[in-house]
């Protein structure tokens, strides 16, 4: 069973989609698995940096109530709901080699909703799938180019997995829910960028000293030896 974390802490909400289509439903039309997340895709984020998600990030992710909609439409009722993650939810998340995988027992007798997407799925209509997530940490590299990128290495709480129309945009994603989050990792982006400026600024400042030390020994030692010759020849 995957590790659940009670903190209470906030942290901004993203959005992702990921190309990988895989999502798929048994004979019976009961049940439908997929991949919400994938580790080691790149995303492009709007054009302003890219994105990882790194193995292990999900070591320590709080699922304890993660729904199951169809393009993130949270105003409808889920059409699974992972309690827990125990074994009488309707929706079961578990990590794997590729990523974080879902499995939904739908409803589709009773539920017209969970019928529709099954036939969706089935026709390959809707092939895609996004969660919504909120980062504990994270890790920045190539800050000083046009496209940093970002990995995610501690994803602190699931909130929701969707089958998505559209997943990925070729692995760029973001939407209106997300967009307080976008700016919250691009000002952190840009904190970044000048931490590394300084780390810059300050090595090449070190740089530059120490060759001047080094200048200055030298001329040093060039003038005690002439001081020598001239006192001793």
């Amino acid at each position: 069973m995957l590790e659940k974390s009670n903190k209470k802490i906030q942290y901004p909400h993203f959005v992702r989609s990921f190309s990988m289509p895989d999502l798929n439903t048994d004979e019976k039309g009961k049940v439908l698995e997929g991949h919400a997340a994938v580790f080691g895709q790149t995303t492009n984020i709007c054009d302003c940096f890219n994105e990882i998600i790194a193995r292990g990030a999900f070591d320590n992710t709080d699922f304890t109530d993660v729904l199951f909609d169809v393009n993130h439409d949270l105003d409808s009722l889920p059409l699974a709901r992972s309690r827990n993650n125990n074994a009488n939810s309707t929706l079961q998340l578990s990590v794997d080699d590729q990523g974080l995988a879902i499995r939904a027992l739908l409803d589709i007798e009773n539920n017209p909703d969970a019928k529709a997407l099954w036939n969706s799925v089935q026709r390959g209509d809707i092939s895609g799938m996004s969660f919504i997530f909120s980062v504990r940490s994270d890790e920045w590299t190539g800050e000083d180019t046009d496209m940093p990128t970002r990995t995610i290495t501690d994803i602190a709480k699931v909130y929701e997995v969707s089958a998505v129309s559209m997943p990925a945009y070729d692995g760029t994603d973001i939407n209106a829910r997300g967009q307080s989050a976008l700016e919250s990792a691009k000002k952190t982006l840009e904190s970044a960028r000048t931490r590394a400026a300084l780390e810059s600024e300050a090595e090449q400042k070190a740089d530059d000293e120490k060759r001047a030390a080094e200048k200055a020994a030298k001329k040093y030692e060039e003038r005690r030896k002439r001081l020598i010759l001239e006192t001793y020849f």
